[in-house]
């Protein structure tokens, strides 16, 4: 049975939610498949919905110069400044951040086919956001591969009908700052962490 990411998303906090004070601490994502994978600063509990996990310390020594290759399902998005007054006025008290795909292909030219279209957008716009995110997070992105493209529409009360897109992305980092990135793995890339996203999984080059 394929779980949606807001149930799975309940599932994996009753693993870290020891008690009512508790604040998310985690990062997870599914594989697609049977397995999840989590990145936390403490051991997740028992539970009856889960085989035993299998856990081992995340304490990478990284230098600069060290190549990564990576996996990376995140939720990409950028500060959209208002344009105009009207604007402005009209998103007051709300968050002004777009995702970056969604954001490109309004201003995409038309004529070829939607989805060749959307592929070479999703591309760029994840090559844009990868350098954004080294520059700031101690990385020089070497090669981002878009794996796939989807988005998602939020069904709770709070957010009736917003949606927000999902890149699956593979490649190859370069550590320019290793204490930065160290964090930034900790911390998770992107937004939408509680749905599945964020959680970078790396592997030395050989």
């Amino acid at each position: 049975m394929q779980l949606s990411r807001h149930c799975s998303d309940r599932l994996i906090w009753s693993l870290f939610a020891d008690s009512a004070e508790r604040k998310r601490d985690f990062l997870w994502r599914h594989d697609g498949q049977r397995r999840f994978y989590t990145l936390s600063s403490r051991p997740p509990q028992s539970s009856d919905l889960f085989n035993p996990p299998e856990t081992k310390i995340f304490n990478p020594v990284l230098r600069a110069g060290d190549r990564l290759q990576f996996t990376l399902r995140a939720n990409a998005t950028k500060d959209r400044a208002a344009v105009s007054r009207m604007e402005k006025t009209a998103r007051r008290g709300k968050s002004r951040r777009v995702d970056v795909v969604m954001d490109l292909l309004r201003t995409a030219p038309q004529g070829e086919k939607r989805a060749v279209i959307r592929d070479r957008t999703a591309q760029a716009a994840a090559e844009t956001w990868m350098t954004c995110q080294g520059t700031a997070k101690g990385f020089a992105p070497r090669m981002t591969i878009v794996e796939g493209y989807s988005t998602i529409e939020l069904g709770n009360r709070r957010r009736q009908g917003a949606t927000f897109g999902i890149l699956d992305l593979a490649g190859e980092v370069a550590v320019t700052k290793p204490e930065a990135f160290l964090t930034a793995l900790a911390a998770g890339f992107g937004r939408a962490k509680a749905w599945g996203c964020g959680l970078m999984l790396i592997r030395r080059v050989r």
